[in-house]
């Protein structure tokens, strides 16, 4: 992207769900004396840890991390709290002169920051939530998605069509006021974007082996303490992928096996999805292949720092 005269320099690490980027983000931290400034709409949650792929408590421990564990699994967060409070972390991070380093698969999210989105802050609206929810009931989300074409086509266009969730709040946005074209002011970040991909192929086994080891980790177990501490299944925050699955094996609607399965799949879907956030042809974003140009990414962004190359490359775990 774009320098900008005494802008705060900003590293992004992107890409899709379990390529790497926790791993990569960490020797990064480490080369550059950086801060981890997290990109991921489910990590905010606190109690939700092992299905978010949180980083663990030994990796916050030897480096900073922020926008992780910021509100209950039953607040509201959208983007436009994500905004706020990341832009207030990486002006801290510059402040105390070390490098921010945005990191997550949160295509949106990412986006946002580094475009310059304005996105208002609208407050929820309990009865455009229940109406709308009732309709989807009757008539299906279909119906739901006409709403939002009729209020604000652009915003149908964009959104998740999959995604209920999203198309009642983009209504709400909508009709909270006009929303023409979302305005863009170009941040003060002299940014450099880093991707991370490896093969479809070797990205899903990638993925059904992280899902795997979540499971052997207590994921199952995290999630019925979730349910015993209160929180619904039909919260924003349990619509992340494996949680409403497991939420329905606790409740008996499902085997085990079944409930893994759809998580499996349903995490390859995510991993497409990104890949329209994240294009290989984007020429914003350095891609490198996680096998093989994990030293070659932290060489560029030493060398983007202008810092001495050969003394700061770590061998890898």
């Amino acid at each position: 992207m774009e320098e900008s005269i005494g802008a705060a320099r900003l590293l992004a690490v992107v890409g899709p769900t379990a390529v790497g980027k926790t791993d990569l983000s960490m020797r990064l931290a480490e080369s550059l004396e950086g801060e981890i400034i997290g990109a991921d709409s489910r990590q905010v949650y606190r109690h939700m840890d092992i299905g978010t792929a949180k980083p663990s408590h030994e990796a916050r421990a030897s480096a900073p991390h922020h926008l992780v564990d910021v509100v209950d699994p039953d607040e509201q967060f959208g983007l436009a709290n994500y905004l706020r409070l990341a832009k207030q972390s990486i002006t801290n991070t510059d402040i105390r002169g070390n490098i921010p380093i945005l990191v997550g698969g949160t295509g949106q999210y990412i986006w946002a920051l580094l475009e310059g989105w304005q996105v208002p802050e609208v407050p929820p609206d309990p009865d455009t939530r229940e109406s709308l929810e009732a309709l989807a009931r009757g008539s299906g989300v279909a119906a739901v998605l006409q709403v939002l074409e009729e209020v604000d086509p652009v915003a149908a266009g964009r959104v998740d069509r999959g995604n209920l969730r999203r198309i009642i709040r983009a209504v709400e946005v909508a009709r909270h006021g006009p929303r023409p074209e979302p305005a863009k002011a170009p941040p003060p970040y002299d940014t450099l974007i880093i991707g991370l991909g490896l093969t479809r192929s070797d990205l899903y086994q990638r993925i059904d082996r992280r899902v795997d080891e979540m499971m052997d980790a207590g994921w199952l177990s995290e999630v019925a303490g979730l349910l015993d501490m209160g929180y619904d299944a039909g919260l924003p925050s349990m619509s992340g992928v494996g949680y409403g699955e497991l939420a329905a094996y606790v409740r008996g609607e499902t085997s085990l096996d079944d409930a893994v399965q759809r998580i499996k799949f349903r995490s390859h879907r995510y991993a497409r999805q990104q890949h329209a956030w994240f294009k290989r042809s984007d020429p914003r974003i350095r891609w490198f292949d996680v096998d093989d140009g994990v030293d070659a990414a932290v060489r560029t962004a030493l060398q983007w720092l202008d810092r001495p190359v050969a003394a700061n490359i770590h061998p890898r775990p």
